[in-house]
């Protein structure tokens, strides 16, 4: 038997990098994959290749800043599968590392729209079927960014680390109800999340203060490496793991 049998799952940011390795794992473990992304090119890939495997997939375009979005992509999952096992928040953005004095508005506000709002929205959509049937795993994707001071700039890290935050919060609270909440803190992968970085805003300060630290890393994970995390968490085998967050960096936060 596969470790995500008769599962439904949602991944959001599914149509590359991370989000894409997920969903691919998923499938072949198993689950109905609901996949979302903005990119509807990258999710007809990602559907042609889940298809060709065997898989059972959906795909629906979703803005996660948009809340019409998320609701949508939640109620797609009912209505094509029945239910709701598994929600994975994969979908994120990074800042330009700027620190606070150095950071717009624009920037800010996108950032927690992104990374933190349209999380929590899908959660509290989610949570609706979850505790209807007393039961349902959430794995949030955060960052070592969640958990340091200085592996991007203070958006980001603001928003990971309130994404953590988020994730003990429900994790605790709705421990009973028999659903888990957890969160992933990957190092550097090797997506294409860097296209969200505009590097032309990289100041002095940031060179100085937290391009020294990068340097540190022993490496960029694959993001198969990761992906294979989020199966664990969002599996029975992980039954008594919740409110917690698993850091997958190769080492990188022991210094």
């Amino acid at each position: 038997m596969k470790k995500l049998d008769n599962k439904v799952a949602l991944v959001t940011g599914a149509g590359s990098g991370l989000g894409k390795a997920i969903s691919l794992l998923f499938a072949a473990e198993g689950a109905r994959l609901v996949a979302s992304d903005i990119n509807e090119t990258s999710l007809a890939a990602l559907k042609e290749e889940v298809s060709g495997n065997g898989g059972t997939i959906t795909t629906v375009v979703a803005n996660m800043a948009k809340a019409e979005d998320i609701e949508n992509m939640i109620s797609l999952a009912v209505k094509e599968y029945g239910t709701l096992d598994i929600v994975v928040n994969n979908a994120g953005i990074m800042d330009n590392f700027s620190p606070v004095a150095e950071v717009d508005d624009q920037v800010w506000q996108r950032l927690m729209d992104v990374n933190l709002t349209g999380p929590f929205k899908a959660m509290r959509a989610s949570l609706k079927i979850m505790l209807a049937k007393q039961s349902g795993v959430i794995v949030n994707i955060a960052s070592i960014g969640g958990l340091q001071g200085a592996r991007a700039g203070a958006a980001y890290t603001a928003s990971k680390h309130a994404l953590i935050g988020l994730t003990k919060n429900t994790g605790y609270m709705y421990a009973k109800s028999g659903i888990r909440c957890n969160a992933i803190a990957p190092g550097a992968m090797e997506t294409n999340i860097g296209s969200t970085i505009d590097y032309s805003k990289v100041t002095p300060l940031i060179n100085e203060r937290i391009m020294t630290g990068l340097s540190l890393n022993p490496r960029s994970s694959n993001p198969s490496e990761v992906a294979s995390v989020a199966l664990f968490l969002a599996s029975d085998d992980a039954s008594f793991i919740n409110g917690t967050t698993v850091v997958a960096d190769g080492g990188w936060t022991a210094f």
